[in-house]
């Protein structure tokens, strides 16, 4: 198993007809993905990539059974393509796009909020590299080819910092099941809690790896979760121990504003919490490892 997507998971591209989604598409097909069509208003019945094009979400949904969707739509219109999808009854919903105004979130946010739970749109996103279950499915931008079939989660506000974990877990021979970048941005549509959750409910998940940032209070929330409900180990790690007070590093939300927000004092959190927290970027891997090895029933790797 896995979480959010495999290879069966129908899914369609908002945006699907310009360059970056064609790239990717391309990308996400290779890779075994099941991209069944797409959407860019005002080219619906065409082919492209040897799919259909359709003029809307609804229209894609009908015709194609779509379940999912990558969304690239420049920022300006990607609140509108956010809730459309939501309105055609997706249940998942990933977008890459960098430099959504936060007044925009918040108002897709309360729109999710309309529909009842168990039919309520899950976000991933926005500013984020995607999602993938290793060897089976990739919706978004990572590099498929450095993640392998195992059993290690990561969810991570970092793109690169998740595709860094990967790799280093792989050259020790520990695969992953599922690696969520959940983005970077002040207001996302789901949080390390969201995912952490579903890792947990996921019998193929043996392991968690969980990548922070300056700013925000998630990772406190997620750590003071993961004590409390949840029966697998997790590794943490905060990106931004020498960030300076007040400088946003990066991310649009990775700016320490207040008391809690620094790397050293969310890394004192998740070790409070129970965490086993990596001490460098540079050890992820090694400290999956050595907790792998400390839990001998949890493979790590299949």
């Amino acid at each position: 198993m896995s979480i959010l997507i495999d290879e069966k998971t129908p899914v369609i591209l908002q945006g699907f007809t310009g360059s970056k989604a064609s790239f990717h598409a391309r990308e996400m097909i290779a890779y075994g993905t099941n991209v069944v069509g797409g959407v860019t208003p005002g080219k619906g019945g065409q082919r492209h990539l040897e799919r259909p094009v359709f003029n809307t979400v609804k229209d894609a949904v009908e015709a194609t059974g779509a379940t999912t969707s990558l969304a690239f739509v420049p920022p300006a219109f990607a609140a509108d393509c956010l809730m459309e999808a939501a309105d055609a009854g997706l249940k998942l919903v990933c977008t890459i796009t960098d430099g959504i105004p936060a007044q925009d979130m918040m108002r897709v946010k309360r729109y999710l909020m309309r529909y009842p739970k168990d039919r309520r749109t899950m976000l991933v996103g926005p500013n984020c590299a995607g999602i993938i279950s290793a060897g089976k499915a990739m919706l978004g931008i990572m590099p498929g080819h450095i993640y392998r079939r195992g059993n290690v989660g990561i969810v991570s506000r970092s793109g690169t910092l998740g595709y860094e974990a990967a790799a280093q877990m792989n050259a020790l021979g520990v695969g992953q099941s599922t690696s969520v970048g959940i983005g970077g941005d002040p207001i996302n549509g789901s949080s390390f809690l969201d995912h952490l959750m579903l890792f947990e409910q996921d019998p193929e998940t043996e392991a968690v790896v969980m990548i922070g940032e300056i700013g925000g209070p998630q990772e406190a929330e997620a750590s003071k979760w993961v004590k409390e409900n949840m029966t697998k180990p997790v590794v943490g790690y905060v990106a931004g121990l020498t960030a300076p007070k007040g400088r946003r590093m990066g991310h649009a939300g990775a700016i320490i504003s207040t008391s809690g927000d620094s790397a050293a004092e969310k890394a004192e959190t998740m070790r409070s919490f129970g965490l086993t927290v990596a001490p460098s970027a540079s050890e992820l891997g090694t400290t999956v490892a050595q907790v792998l090895r400390k839990n001998p029933a949890r493979r790590g790797a299949s």
